[in-house]
C-alpha cells in the first residue's frame, strides 16, 4: 500500500441507494472524511461477486496483512450487516456502520447516527465495542430469528415493498394480510435449558436487540443485553388471539397480551417432526434442519461506535 496504512473497504448494496446519482455530494463528502484520518478506501458492490464466501475471504485478507487492520464499513440495512458481520465475527477488524435501511435497529440500539456524515465521523473516531451475536444453527442474527408467522409476514411485506415501495407501514399490512389468509400452527418442542416443552404454536420469536424487545416493552430485553438468548412464544392460533397479538404488537404492547409467553435462557434448542423449518433470520427466509440450536456468542463482533453509547 501507499503512504495510507489503514484499510478501509466500503461493502454495500446497490438496492440500498448508496453511491446513487442523487446522493453523489453526500457519497463523496464521506469518502473525504475516511481520506482525511488517512484510510485507504476500496468500495465493494455486493451483487458483483457471484461467491460471497470469497469476497470476504479477499476482503478480510487485505485487512489482515497489516498491523493495523482498518475498518470494514457495511453501507445498507440491517441484511446487509448481518450477510457481513458473520465473517467479521471473531476477528479483531471492527465493523464501521452507514445506516441506510428501513429500521435500523443494529445502528439505532448502538446510538449511530443515522445520518451519513454523522455515522461516518463515528467510523473514524469513535469506539470499538464488542458486541453479542445470536445464532440458530450456522446462522447468526443481529436483531431476531423466527418461526411460524413471521416469516409469512416476510413473504407478504416483500410483495408490499416491490408494489408499493418500501415503507415501515408494510410491515403491519402484511401482518394483517398473513392473519387474515395464511394462519398455521407449528407443534413442536422447545428444549429451554434441558427443560423439554411441548408447543403448539403459529410464532415463534427470537429476539437479539434489546432496543427492538423494549420497543414491544418486554422484560427480556435486559437479558438480551446481558447475552440470554431471548424469546416470545405464542400459545393460541385462532383468529380472535392473533388479531389482538397483532394489535399489541402495532402498540408496542407485546408483553401484556394474552397467551404470549417470554423467557430467556442460557440455550434453547427446537425439535420437530419436520425435516426442515423455515425460519426468517433478520428479515432473510432460511430453510433449516431441525433441532434448532439457538446460542448467544458473547462479545463476538467489533463494531465503532460514539465515545459515549449504550450497552449492546
Amino acid at each position: 500500500m501507499s503512504k495510507q496504512t489503514k484499510p478501509l473497504s466500503i461493502i454495500y448494496n446497490q438496492n440500498s441507494g448508496f453511491h446513487a446519482n442523487q446522493k453523489e455530494d453526500g457519497y463523496e463528502e464521506i469518502l473525504h472524511i475516511f481520506s482525511a484520518h488517512d484510510f485507504e478506501i476500496q468500495s465493494f458492490e455486493i451483487s458483483e461477486f457471484g461467491n460471497f464466501a470469497n469476497f470476504m475471504s479477499h476482503v478480510l485478507a487485505r485487512h489482515q496483512q497489516l498491523d493495523n487492520h482498518g475498518v470494514v464499513v457495511v453501507a445498507g440495512g440491517d441484511g446487509t450487516l448481518n450477510a457481513v458481520a458473520q465473517y467479521l465475527m471473531g476477528t479483531s477488524i471492527p465493523m464501521g456502520i452507514l445506516p441506510l435501511g428501513t429500521f435500523n435497529y443494529v445502528a439505532r440500539v448502538l446510538d449511530i447516527p443515522l445520518q451519513l456524515k454523522q455515522a461516518a465521523e463515528v467510523i473514524v473516531q469513535g469506539l470499538i465495542r464488542e458486541t453479542h451475536v445470536a445464532s440458530i444453527n450456522n446462522h447468526i442474527y443481529l436483531n431476531n430469528a423466527s418461526l411460524g408467522l413471521y416469516p409469512l409476514f416476510i413473504k407478504k411485506r416483500e410483495i408490499y415493498n416491490q408494489r408499493f415501495g418500501r415503507f415501515p407501514v408494510h410491515a403491519y399490512t402484511s401482518g394483517l394480510d398473513v392473519l387474515i389468509r395464511d394462519r398455521k400452527e407449528l407443534k413442536l418442542q422447545i428444549e429451554v435449558d434441558t427443560i423439554y416443552y411441548p408447543v403448539k404454536t403459529p410464532l415463534i420469536f427470537f429476539g437479539n436487540n434489546q432496543l427492538q424487545l423494549a420497543d414491544l416493552n418486554l422484560k427480556i430485553a435486559k437479558q438480551a443485553a446481558l447475552g440470554k438468548v431471548a424469546g416470545v412464544v405464542v400459545a393460541k392460533s385462532d383468529k380472535l388471539s392473533l388479531f389482538k397479538m397483532l394489535w399489541q404488537l402495532i402498540r408496542g404492547n407485546l408483553e401484556h397480551t394474552p397467551d404470549v409467553y417470554s423467557f430467556a435462557a442460557d440455550e434453547v434448542k427446537i425439535h420437530a417432526n419436520s425435516k426442515k423449518l423455515t425460519v426468517a433470520v433478520d428479515g432473510e427466509l432460511k430453510e433449516l434442519y431441525p433441532p434448532l440450536c439457538i446460542k448467544v456468542h458473547k462479545h463476538a463482533l467489533k463494531i465503532m461506535v460514539p465515545n459515549v453509547s449504550s450497552s449492546f
